[in-house]
């Protein structure tokens, strides 16, 4: 019984000894740098005492945006768009399910209708 014992004890202490290994130190890595030091706080300098640069984006007013298209096209969009039927159902909403629109959209039935409005009248 003492046998198994020692035995086990040499097979556990070996096992400890091969899995806690610990890396080697390489030391400190060197710097890699194609400035000189005079050169980097030169730079540093420069950087530092450069007019405006803690000013946050926006405090000096609206910043100005690329127009690409006309306002009236924008909003006409967006109405149309927001009263678009079926807006919130997307073809991933059900397995192998397709999205066929049942309802007119109320833009084209009121345009629909101030034309068939319009020819009666004429």
């Amino acid at each position: 019984m003492k046998t198994s014992h020692i035995l086990a004890a040499a097979a556990l202490t070996l096992l400890a000894a091969t899995g806690a290994q610990a890396e080697t130190y390489e030391g400190v890595n060197t710097a890699v740098s194609t400035k000189s030091r005079d050169e980097v706080n030169a730079e540093a300098v420069r950087t530092a005492s450069a007019p405006n640069q803690n000013v946050t984006r926006g405090s000096r007013g609206p910043e100005t945006v690329a127009v690409s298209k006309d306002r009236a096209l924008v909003e006409a969009e967006a109405v149309r768009t927001a009263y678009a039927p079926d807006q919130n159902v997307t073809g991933g909403s059900r397995v192998n399910s397709k999205v066929i629109s049942t309802m007119a959209h109320p833009m084209d039935a009121r345009v629909q209708a101030q034309q068939g409005s319009g020819a009666v009248a004429k």
